[in-house]
């Protein structure tokens, strides 16, 4: 519990390797993460070498930490193994939907999650690329990924070199509806958001964006509609291309 309240993103890495019985035992506490009918349909591409990191390093922005964290780990959603096996076996695999890609693009998440957990529980330090779905149709050539496996997400793993302060989160009772959803009024925004928005920290992003609110700095910065259209079309073109788009019966 104290681990995972204690999680950073961290973003500056030693150049220690990590021991490989270390690296085994966290990708092995990634696989007891649960999972849709004990199907195991996801991969985890383990890259250590510097060459392959300097090439996904453009599809996740060119941030230093890809080349500078000792191992980036790209979870996939993946089919290709599970068809292959039922085909071994006699039966006929229908999983070329969207769904199929979601369920395991599910699993995929809940073994990152147990990856990152087991890696902070060694005192390692993990930072989530969110990147990964943007660009999944280049990662998808740099790691050689056959048709039924997509990159749903990435983490780079190593000893931290800096210990940054601990991200704000919204307030429990943010986040937790008890029984069913109750919708949020106008004074229920404002009194969950204002602590965020009151931050030192946003203040000085407000000024060097010449933003008004801070929710204007990820709708015409950060996450902007057009890049969300842009990047949305390249993953559905992905998903079709890698054989998740069927809709026949």
């Amino acid at each position: 519990m104290r681990t995972i309240m204690n999680h950073r993103s961290i973003r500056k890495y030693k150049s220690d390797t990590i021991d490989e019985s270390i690296l085994n035992d966290i990708l092995l506490a990634g696989t007891r993460a649960s999972t849709t009918g004990n199907m195991q349909v996801y991969s985890i591409i383990v890259t250590t070498d510097q060459e392959v990191k300097k090439q996904l390093s453009p599809c996740h922005f060119n941030q230093g930490m890809v080349t500078q964290a000792p191992v980036v780990l790209t979870f996939c959603a993946d089919f290709n193994r599970f068809n292959k096996w039922c085909l071994l076996r006699k039966a006929n695999p229908g999983y070329d939907n969207f769904l199929s890609f979601f369920t395991a693009a599910i699993d995929a998440l809940l073994v990152a999650q147990n990856v990152c957990i087991a890696a902070e529980e060694k005192g390692l330090g993990i930072c989530y690329l969110g990147t990964t779905t943007y660009t999944a149709d280049k990662i998808i050539d740099i790691l050689k990924l056959p048709k039924g496996v997509v990159p749903v997400t990435a983490v780079v793993l190593g000893y931290p070199e800096e210990i940054p302060e601990l991200t704000d989160r919204l307030p429990l009772a943010s986040i937790v509806h008890k029984d069913i959803y109750h919708d949020y009024s106008v004074g229920d925004i404002d009194q969950m958001y204002s602590a965020k928005e009151s931050l030192p920290l946003i203040q000085k992003l407000l000024n060097e964006n010449g933003k008004e609110t801070l929710a204007q700095i990820f709708t015409d910065n950060r996450y902007t509609k057009k890049d969300n259209v842009a990047f949305s079309k390249i993953l559905l073109k992905v998903l079709e291309q890698q054989g998740f788009m069927n809709n026949e019966m």
